[in-house]
């Protein structure tokens, strides 16, 4: 099931469903069968497989009527995951992203954060700070917890996931490596674009999915998550063992090789306003941001 938030004549977020004729709008549905919906992918995790048929018995009774679809080129798409309490990202997780940057291949996962200020959706503009001047992508396969997860087994890891979805860990390097703290460079304004759907766990296998990352058409990542150092399962045991995941928390899980900031020193040709980016992961779809 790929669920989205978007915008529609100036209204919403609203909650989604793409279908093969677009996108099911699940509030206008709700007010034309007098059914009650969830308002946002929140609360569908908060009810947990009931919330899920809800929207199933939804898009049966609705049948064929075509004002309760739209097309995706018609709406602003919002971010995929609208208010995570936490949003962990994994640094350095795959060995050629840890060899490229000159970095020593981590032991244990390393972990910083963004905030909810760097989200926004698919098709958004994401304008650069002024003080700054390197930036760069990063593709990345999001995970989002379900429910609670405290000290759970590698084993169990996967149940506590709702879904995945797109992300793009975008950095200023000037201003991640200014001082040894990372956050800075890591958590501007739109920073962390997600979507453009939530995929439920059900339809997707973590550990096998191909990225790729395109800057203005130009492939610049090309590579699969089974290649990560710590895969899914054991990243959600982890953190779980030092802080409670909470559902709706979403956790980047790592880049591939081919980021700027691996280029030998006179290759680098840092991202600008006006560059598009678009990563593609298998099974999520596609995300894309234009730089302003």
């Amino acid at each position: 099931m790929h669920l989205l938030h978007f915008s529609e004549d100036g209204h919403g977020p609203a909650l989604g469903l793409k279908t093969a004729r677009g996108i099911f709008n699940l509030h206008r549905a709700a007010m034309k069968l007098d059914e009650p919906i969830p308002a946002d992918v929140h609360e569908i995790i908060a009810d947990g497989e009931a919330g899920l048929d809800r929207i199933r018995a939804l898009l049966a009774g609705a049948g064929d009527l075509d004002e309760l679809y739209t097309s995706e080129e018609e709406v602003r798409f919002a971010p995929s995951v609208l208010r995570p309490q936490k949003i962990v990202c994994v640094g350095l997780n795959y060995i050629s992203h840890a060899e490229e940057s000159k970095m020593e291949i981590p032991k244990s996962p390393i972990l910083f954060n963004k905030y909810n200020n760097a989200l926004t959706g698919h098709g958004n503009p994401v304008h650069l700070p002024e003080d700054a001047h390197q930036f760069d992508y990063e593709a990345e396969l999001v995970a989002v917890i379900g429910k609670q997860a405290r000290d759970v087994s590698e084993d169990e890891a996967l149940d506590y996931v709702f879904g995945y979805t797109i992300g793009n860990d975008l950095s200023a390097r000037d201003l991640q490596f200014r001082t040894g703290q990372w956050m800075l460079g890591k958590t501007s304004d739109g920073f962390a674009p997600v979507g453009p759907y939530l995929v439920t766990a059900d339809d997707i296998n973590p550990a096998n999915l191909a990225v790729e990352c395109r800057v203005n058409g130009h492939l610049r990542q090309s590579s699969n998550t089974k290649d990560m150092i710590f895969n899914c399962a054991y990243l959600i045991s982890y953190i779980s063992k030092y802080m409670t995941l909470e559902p709706g928390d979403i956790i980047f899980t790592g880049t591939p090789e081919g980021v700027i900031l691996g280029y030998p020193e006179e290759e680098q040709e840092w991202l600008v306003a006006g560059d598009q980016i678009r990563i593609e992961i298998e099974g999520l779809g596609a995300l894309e941001n234009a730089l302003a």
